[in-house]
């Protein structure tokens, strides 16, 4: 019995965007979970199967989860969930954190008025998320506030790279998670970030996303030595 037998799929009859979102959500679900292992195979003909589509509609959530880094598409040897190592989470929080801590000195330039109020809602959705017990609905709140406060800085092309680092940092603290991890707290944590880009200071605001960033799993101290506990 394949993997694809044993997954529920929506009783609805979407458009093939919609399949195609379907899949693209049900399939990067599962990776970030772990239902997925790294190196696990996902051929076109068994997930159209399993999904009711095409192939074509298969094919296009498989190149969304390989802009995030979530698979590997090898040509002829098809497509694999990618790896989820140490060594390249390391590198990630190295990236995420100078494109963060560089792009807040730019947002404080010229807030937009909508900044302050778009982080609240998105941190009371984090909050509910977390009240909630949903770990992966807390993960995507987390990278719309992490991403929201970017757009400010008007650097676009940065945003699919910082995107991506922030799907790995998720994917790996949940698969590196071996007990229950306090969500409430991880979600109240950007509290102190709003507060610092609320206040204007720009050396306050940097310090609060390096300290959230160096702070998010365990080897943080070894990343980012500088950061205080």
């Amino acid at each position: 019995m394949s993997y694809f037998s044993t997954r529920p799929t929506s009783p609805a009859k979407p458009t093939k965007s919609a399949k195609s979102a379907t899949a693209f959500n049900q399939l990067k679900r599962d990776i970030m979970l772990g239902l997925l292992p790294a190196g696990a195979a996902l051929t076109e003909l068994d997930l159209a199967s399993h999904f009711a589509c095409s192939q074509g509609t298969v094919r296009e959530a498989l190149l969304q989860l390989q802009e995030e880094g979530l698979v590997l598409r090898k040509g002829h040897r098809g497509t694999q969930v990618s790896e989820c190592t140490e060594a390249e989470a390391v590198e990630m929080f190295r990236v995420r954190q100078q494109i963060e801590c560089n792009g807040i000195v730019r947002v404080l330039r010229a807030p937009s008025r909508s900044l302050i109020p778009d982080l609240k809602a998105l941190y009371g959705e984090m909050i509910e998320a977390a009240t909630a017990d949903d770990e992966l609905e807390l993960a995507s709140f987390d990278r719309d506030f992490h991403r929201r406060i970017f757009q400010d800085a008007d650097l676009p092309a940065l945003d699919p790279i910082l995107h991506r680092c922030l799907v790995h940092n998720h994917r790996f603290k949940i698969s590196r998670s071996t007990a229950p991890r306090d969500l409430l707290a991880t979600a109240q944590r950007h509290g102190s970030v709003i507060e610092a880009i609320e206040s204007g200071d720009t050396a306050r605001a940097n310090q609060a996303l390096h300290h959230h960033i160096a702070t998010i799993v365990d080897l943080g101290p070894s990343v980012f030595p500088d950061a205080s506990q």
